[in-house]
């Protein structure tokens, strides 16, 4: 899945600052804070309205959340919305809840079920999953309980219990989000949405109930699909995608993993865990290919080399058969270079974790002469839909992973608060490299930035020096009062003049740890400021003053904020 956080060196132009960055909307995986609170309703919801700064004005409640319960009135009766959103993904929902924010008439459409792939079938319940991996391994590391003091028992687990634990979280997630959008007047229409032409679209099942509305401005936000590649059977069982793999149906004594990026590493993370040995399949020449080679060297050798895992690099899985008549999985390989036939394995199970597809097919782009790449939508910086002949469509935005920039829930969420503000008036352009990443598995792995090696090449074509800085999870007091001294973090920068360039993590709660480093390259603020920031002791955090405190700039280097360029 490294495929899905690649990002575009081209540098357009500044980024003007928004006023309305969302700072009181709390996210989880790019979830407001109203999918944690099922009771908040407009009456309870007045820290959203940046025009309500205290409770003395009480009196102007009812009128703004009436306004809010009844979304509103469209900004120009010759439509029926100020904004529809087809897809009621994250996306969607962060787009739909702002836009609200932003007095919008506004409409969602839903072919499935809302939350789409993050809440139903992707970094929801996987993090419970994760969750009782986690535990699993604690308990499991007689070692490491014995130098707490603790004597532990053998541990075991119910397999229908840790399935319904995954499936219960997704369920309570996906129906508080979708009370946080009726409880602000966001109008949910079911079935799927084409869009027709110019400002004009259809939602229903596709038949002669199908409506038509008609909308100001339009956003795609119809998610991905898992890549199952030619040649692969998925019966759902035994040959299955990351969405069978998260109801746990069972757990195989041996499962093959294709494709060792973040899907399958958190998987493997999984299986093992609760007993399964693990075979990686990678194309590339080495597992974990979209990590920084230094950050991948380590974890490969904590979260690979100690576990049953082994893996096959440089080869495909060209064909992949089903268990069926008394005969296991078969996977033929081949050698990814030269195409030739290498060996069969014989598992139990094979899990297809080889990245996500756009899930772009129905829309009616082709009603407004759009022509998708590779079944993406091509967008600008600013999400605008590019037609077949180079030119934008008019109100026409699209977000998430039907757009490929950038195949990560919260980003999704963040591209369509920024279109919002865009069709209200407030030009703004998403800094994609201050959007973080990160792995779950334990220790957890998180990056924001360029890699290495990525960075290199920039400095080469642009013409600066790149220096690095490193430090220890090793040399932390909270992480050894945990017995968790495994890790590291890196800061990639430039000494000229203390722009950091990426920052990645290797260590306990690096998903945490990250965005201290994302959101100092989000402002624009450079390594000679932030390094005179306050971290409370004893805390993770410190590793990150650490870090930046080890970085040497150099004295000549302006202390002056500079503006994000966006990618």
């Amino acid at each position: 899945m490294q495929s899905a956080i690649s990002i575009s060196l081209s540098s357009p132009s500044t980024i003007p600052r928004s006023s309305a960055a969302c700072p009181r909307s709390l996210r989880f995986c790019g979830l407001r804070k109203e999918a944690f609170c099922p009771d908040a309703s407009p009456g309870a919801t007045s820290l959203r309205l940046t025009t309500l700064n205290s409770r003395s004005q009480h009196s102007n409640l009812n009128a703004v959340f009436a306004a809010l319960k009844g979304n509103g009135a469209p900004s120009s009766n010759a439509f029926d919305y100020d904004l529809v959103i087809i897809g009621a993904g994250v996306g969607g929902h962060g787009a739909a809840l702002h836009a609200v924010e932003k007095g919008l008439k506004t409409a969602i459409i839903e072919g499935d079920v809302v939350g789409g792939t993050c809440v139903n079938r992707g970094c929801v319940p996987s993090k419970a999953l994760l969750a009782v991996s986690g535990r699993m391994r604690e308990l499991q590391n007689e070692q490491h309980m014995k130098s707490f003091g603790l004597q532990v028992g053998a541990a075991g687990y119910d397999r229908q219990k840790v399935a319904d634990h995954a499936n219960n979280l997704a369920s309570k997630i996906r129906g508080n989000l979708t009370n946080s959008m009726k409880a602000l007047g966001v109008d949910i229409l079911t079935g799927f949405g084409t869009i027709l032409g110019p400002q004009k679209l259809k939602f229903g099942k596709g038949d002669s109930g199908d409506k038509i509305i008609t909308a100001k401005d339009i956003i795609v936000a119809t998610g991905s699909v898992p890549l199952v590649p030619k040649g692969i059977e998925v019966d759902g069982k035994t040959v299955i995608t990351s969405d069978h793999a998260l109801k746990l149906e069972f757990v195989p004594q041996w499962i093959a993993i294709v494709g060792s990026g973040y899907i399958g590493l958190e998987f493997s993370d999984v299986y093992t865990a609760l007993g399964s040995e693990v075979t990686f399949v990678e194309a590339l020449d080495q597992i974990m290919p979209g990590f920084d080679p230094e950050i991948g060297k380590l974890a490969q050798r904590v979260l690979v080399n100690p576990r049953k895992i082994d893996s096959y690099t440089g080869v495909f899985a060209s064909k992949i058969t089903p268990a069926k008549d008394g005969k296991p999985v078969q996977i033929e390989l081949i050698d990814a270079k030269t195409k030739e036939p290498k060996e069969t394995l014989e598992v139990d199970a094979a899990l297809i974790a080889t990245g996500r597809a756009p899930f772009t097919k129905g829309l009616g782009l082709e009603n407004i002469n759009v022509q998708t790449q590779r079944g993406f939508v091509p967008v600008d910086e600013r999400m605008r839909v590019i037609d077949a002949n180079g030119k934008l469509v008019p109100h026409l935005y699209c977000i998430g992973d039907a757009n490929g920039k950038m195949m990560l829930a919260h980003a999704a969420s963040a591209q369509g608060i920024s279109v919002v503000e865009q069709v209200t008036g407030n030009d703004h352009v998403l800094n994609h490299l201050s959007i973080p990443a990160a792995c779950f598995t334990h220790p957890e792995i998180s990056m924001v930035g360029l890699t290495e090696p990525q960075a290199r090449e920039k400095a080469e074509k642009e013409g600066f020096e790149v220096s690095i800085a490193k430090t220890s999870f090793k040399a932390n007091t909270k992480a050894l009062a945990e017995n968790e001294g495994e890790g590291m973090a890196k800061l990639i920068y430039r000494p000229d003049n203390g722009e950091i360039l990426g920052v990645h993590i290797f260590g306990l709660h690096a998903a945490d740890l990250i965005h201290e480093a994302s959101n100092a390259i989000a402002m624009g603020t450079r390594i000679q400021d932030i390094k005179f920031a306050v971290h409370a002791h004893p805390t993770l955090s410190e590793v990150l003053d650490e870090l930046f405190k080890s970085a040497k700039v150099k004295l000549s280097a302006s202390k002056t904020v500079a503006e994000p360029v966006p990618v």
